[in-house]
């Protein structure tokens, strides 16, 4: 079994980071929930299938695997980075105008879901090396596709 973070991200994703920054974009501010201190586990897609592909090839049956190599990003550090690079106002909303704002995402926008993979590191001699969630951003997620 592999464990994917709450935020699987890479060029190219349309997944919750895009999805936040679209809805970001739309309502002309960007936002974090409470003091923003929640934090979201990432991987880069690219290391994601790296990491599949050694479970399919070293992995014993049972094995449990997790694809983590940011083990918590804040969310208001993400908010602020969609801010930054879209010019958009940064600030916070309670929990209960989550759902107003960012729609079903307002859920798992408020979670507080860290994650660790160093067992998984040190057993499959897995070495992510691409760009964590906030520089893959910054560089990618605000250029035309």
């Amino acid at each position: 079994m592999l464990r994917l973070p709450a935020s699987v991200h890479g060029a190219g994703n349309h997944n919750f980071i895009r999805q936040l920054i679209d809805i970001e974009r739309e309502k002309g501010v960007s936002v974090y929930i409470g003091d923003g201190a929640n934090r979201w586990s990432a991987v880069h897609r690219i290391d994601d299938a790296r990491l599949y592909r050694l479970a399919l090839e070293k992995a014993p049956a049972g094995s449990r695997l997790h694809a983590v190599t940011d083990e918590g990003v804040s969310f208001r550090d993400i908010a602020g980075v969609i801010g930054r690079c879209l010019n958009l106002p940064v600030t916070a909303i309670s929990v209960e105008e989550a759902a107003t704002h960012f729609g079903w995402l307002g859920w798992p926008a408020s979670l507080d879901i860290p994650a660790l993979s160093a067992m998984t590191r040190e057993r499959f001699e897995w070495t992510p090396v691409h760009p964590g969630p906030i520089q893959d951003m910054e560089e990618h997620y605000f250029t035309i596709e």
